[in-house]
């Protein structure tokens, strides 16, 4: 259930978000979430892409620097409310969240999570029946 999200380190200058874009759409690799946090000098852009591996390497063959980290999504009700069960168990077991970001389809949000261990947020969120989406779903949308 680790999903691998790229994260990229850009310049924060006019063009270089679409050169990322371009590379990935170019070689037929889908961008199914993503989320950009800046500075003012740089900005990180975290990735779900349907093929990271792929996606890491003609990245770093034009000079960007990337790094593949592992992450995890949980599905939650789109309504009010319901991201807030899936951070009641958080805080219950003491998982504390480094960053997080989310994408909403139809009925469901889908929350993309990292914490300072996947696995121990697995196995809580799995021991409170949440449903948790698999790398290969994620990867298709």
């Amino acid at each position: 259930m680790i999903i691998e999200q790229l994260s990229v380190f850009i310049e924060n200058k006019s063009g270089r978000l679409y050169e990322v874009m371009a590379i990935l759409g170019d070689n037929g690799i889908n961008v199914s979430a993503l989320s950009i946090a800046d500075t003012s000098d740089y900005g990180i852009v975290r990735l779900i892409v349907s093929d990271p591996h792929k996606a890491l390497i003609l990245l770093k063959e034009q000079a960007f620097s990337v790094q593949i980290t592992p992450v995890i999504c949980c599905k939650v009700p789109n309504k009010p409310g319901g991201l807030k069960k899936m951070l009641a168990y958080l805080s219950e077991d003491n998982i504390s969240i480094e960053y997080m970001y989310a994408f909403s389809i139809g009925n469901d949000a889908s929350i993309i999570l990292r914490t300072e261990s996947c696995e121990k947020t697995i196995e809580s969120l799995c021991s409170h029946q949440m449903e948790m989406m698999k790398a290969c779903d994620i990867y298709q949308i």
